[in-house]
């Protein structure tokens, strides 16, 4: 029997075989992301006369650098969709994406600021080549699209968050327990064991990922060179700007750059969607359903704006105002990051099943509708934990049961918005752009990112009750008005559910 003929006959919980290869793929990558994400907040505001030092940063500035990373992990996803279209192939893309990220680890586990930031460098890059392109293989594995592949989305998701339950666990007990380093060691082998997983099931994948092009190999490597001379030239660039800003030679604040970059997102992406819309050369057609994945960025920037606070102001509520005792044992902070993971862990079958079940019975929320419930489930969140924070003292800290009761209810405001956006560029992007329309739907995370850092500096001003209360009315705001325009984004979609 013939390896296509063996992958054929499996099944992974019901999909094709393949999904197992990305499923535990990208379940290493996220240990390895989640790990260290949990880890950087705390270590940057840490002082650095502790006994285990960290950066002695005040959350303004934490929270911008935070911003600023994940925001930049996600924006560089657009080159490397572009990368995977047009140069390498989804599969390449991915293979040394992860290697890069894997440097990145191991980098930030030399205890030197300088290698703490090079090392975050590097994971911003191999992450913009890795995340998009394992996302656009999957959707490849379901040609036929329809429900089966929201379930195949729902249940790669549940990958996703097996590394991102036991990420912070193990970089926690080591990272806040004996050494920050460790921690940040421990995520690079993350990698390194799912890069060796995702090399051995290169077979189960059949011809999909391989580079897709009608030019010349020539042709290739010319457009190959130009890139990467321009790319190194940027990199030169900024590494210039930051080494004037480090030395007091341009006098600007690490906030305002990072609200000048959230700016600057906002423009090139709606740069991006008028020279597709104009110059593309697309149908009217396939122009309205890119109209409808510019409305998903811009409702999952937002979504991710909320939910991000995970890795901060709640990574610093639950540090700083929670009750963490249990057994006798103060439990590390960065810990409780795994609530949300393990919660997509227990529900994300469930909704897999309720998409298709409601589907038979042609009853299946819309796309736009999923996006607005989702956005409602985050705000209803972070009301609760505003009640909760409202009594809250270092003297006198509340019950974890908040936080919990939080993750819960953004867990069930992901799982409507986040697995089901992944499936829904898939379907909407034109052929010949997917893998950009993936690296645009990052973005749209990207900027979520930011603001989260942006938000979550206002800590240092505001009580954490208010921030809360405040996020939950502009998010709840933002869900109700998805759903109001929910039937016409829908017709807009073309039957493309």
């Amino acid at each position: 029997m013939d390896q296509g003929g063996l992958a054929a006959s499996r099944t992974f919980f019901g999909h094709p075989w393949g999904l197992s290869t990305l499923f535990f793929t990208e379940m290493w990558e996220r240990f390895s992301y989640y790990g260290m994400r949990a880890l950087l907040t705390l270590f940057m505001t840490t002082a650095t006369i502790e006994s285990n030092p960290g950066l002695g940063l005040d959350v303004a500035t934490a929270g911008a650098i935070y911003g600023m990373y994940t925001a930049l992990v996600y924006i560089m996803a657009l080159p490397g969709g572009w990368i995977a279209d047009n140069l390498w192939g989804q599969r390449k893309a991915i293979w040394v994406g992860g290697w890069i990220i894997a440097l990145g680890h191991f980098t930030m586990a030399i205890p030197s600021t300088f290698s703490f930031f090079l090392g975050l460098v590097f994971i911003i890059c191999g992450t913009g080549l890795l995340k998009p392109n394992v996302s656009t293989i999957v959707g490849d594995l379901y040609p036929d699209g329809g429900a089966r592949r929201d379930a195949g989305f729902s249940v790669f998701y549940m990958g996703i968050n097996l590394g991102a339950f036991f990420g912070p666990l193990i970089t926690g007990w080591l990272g806040e327990g004996y050494h920050w380093h460790w921690g940040f060691g421990a995520a690079g082998v993350g990698m390194v064991l799912g890069l060796i997983q995702y090399r051995m099931g290169q077979e189960h994948l059949g011809d999909i990922g391989h580079l897709r092009t009608d030019k010349s190999p020539e042709a290739v490597a010319a457009l190959s060179r130009k890139f990467f001379g321009t790319f190194g030239g940027v990199v030169v660039a900024i590494g210039a700007f930051a080494f004037l800003v480090s030395n007091g030679t341009i006098v600007v604040s690490i906030t305002q750059i990072a609200q000048a970059l959230g700016y600057s997102v906002l423009i090139l992406v709606a740069l991006y969607f008028v020279y597709v819309w104009i110059l593309g050369g697309h149908t009217a057609e396939e122009n309205k359903r890119m109209a409808v994945i510019f409305w998903l960025f811009l409702m999952i920037a937002v979504f991710w704006s909320g939910f991000e606070q995970a890795g901060t102001s709640l990574n610093l509520f639950a540090r700083d105002l929670t009750d963490r005792t249990m057994f006798g044992m103060e439990i590390p902070a960065s810990t409780l990051q795994s609530i949300n993971a393990g919660f997509i862990i227990l529900l994300a079958p469930l909704f897999g099943t309720l998409w298709v079940w409601l589907d038979s019975r042609q009853v299946n929320p819309s796309i736009p509708v999923k996006a607005g419930l989702g956005l409602l489930g985050l705000a209803m969140g972070f009301f609760v934990l505003a009640w909760g924070a409202a009594n809250a003292t270092p003297d006198n800290p509340v019950s974890p049961a908040w936080l919990v009761v939080t993750y819960f209810l953004h867990t069930v405001g992901e799982l409507c918005i986040s697995p089901i956006g992944l499936s829904a560029i898939t379907k909407l992007s034109p052929t010949r752009r997917v893998g950009q329309m993936m690296g645009i739907w990052f973005v749209g995370a990207a900027l979520g990112n930011l603001f989260a850092g942006l938000v979550a500096g206002q800590l240092e001003s505001m009580l954490p009750a208010d921030l809360f209360r405040t996020v939950a009315t502009i998010i709840g705001g933002v869900g109700i008005l998805a759903l109001v325009l929910s039937q016409p984004v829908k017709k807009m979609m073309g039957g493309r559910e």
